[in-house]
């Protein structure tokens, strides 16, 4: 099996750790809705939350659902969601397109970066409709079960 490294654990681990830190969004979750994306900034100092479309360069996550105030917890499933909580909790994932690499950042968590960035994590393919690790083979799977989507990542600052 492939190693992949720390820099794919760090990049999980902060679109994960994003979550619990923007509490005071609020108003947001009223008008948020699954499928659309957003940059969350401030990190754990002053969390913002701006919507974009999601071929923009600064969108780092998607919402995944909406969960009312009824609701409880995000789907689970091979990660655990970031959640946002205001009205409504976002169950966030992250933006990752394929072919693009990501790394730390102290604004936002997670920005895509130059593959040749140190402990850069490359999205080697995105497989839709699919919540299935086993489709990464040899790669480390990020698997989110809805919308059912599997990140299959390598490290991007490595020679192939």
């Amino acid at each position: 099996m492939k190693k992949v490294g720390l820099g794919i654990a760090v990049v999980v681990a902060l679109v994960l750790l994003g979550g619990f830190v923007v509490s005071q969004l609020g108003d947001v979750a009223k008008t948020a809705r699954a499928g659309d994306c957003a940059r969350i900034s401030g990190a754990l100092d002053n969390p913002t939350y701006e919507a974009l479309d999601c071929g923009s360069e600064q969108a780092n996550v998607k919402i995944a659902k909406v969960l009312q105030w009824n609701e409880k917890t995000c789907p689970s499933g091979g990660m655990d969601y970031s959640t946002y909580t205001g009205d409504a909790t976002l169950c966030l994932m992250p933006n990752f397109v394929e072919g693009a690499c990501y790394g730390q950042s102290p604004e936002t968590g997670i920005a895509k970066v130059d593959c040749t960035t140190k402990d850069s994590v490359k999205v080697a393919r995105v497989v839709s409709g699919k919540a299935d690790g086993a489709a990464c083979g040899d790669q480390r799977a990020a698997v989110f079960p809805e919308p059912a989507v599997t990140f299959c990542l390598e490290r991007g600052d490595q020679r192939q």
